[in-house]
């Protein structure tokens, strides 16, 4: 099984993943996303929520090949994937002035 995973140009990372190990860590997502143990921000698809947290084995299911998500973090632990989750806040109220997230990180 191999996902078309899309990937945010500015991904953030969490504190303990290696920026020279992410080629490794996008291939193992793509290719074997239950055996990656790590944890996905990715923009929601739905109108009310912004942005969604989820471990990356939930990319087992059928329904992300059809819709593969947007990844806009990736961190080793759900603790991780909340403080990246604050700091793309902060980064868009400094730039924007808003928290309107979805437009910040499509931009």
């Amino acid at each position: 099984m191999a996902l078309e995973i899309v990937y945010h140009p500015h991904l953030y990372l969490g504190e303990s993943m290696k920026r020279k190990k992410l080629d490794k860590i996008k291939r193992k997502l793509e290719k074997k996303p239950c055996f990656s143990g790590v944890f996905l921000v990715v923009l929601s698809r739905n109108a009310h929520d912004q942005l969604e947290i989820y471990g990356a084995k939930q990319l087992c299911w059928n329904y992300y090949t059809k819709y593969p998500p947007y990844v806009v973090g990736i961190a080793a632990n759900q603790a991780e994937a909340l403080a990246l989750v604050a700091e793309i806040v902060t980064d868009c109220l400094k730039v924007r002035g808003d928290c309107v997230l979805k437009e910040y990180l499509q931009c």
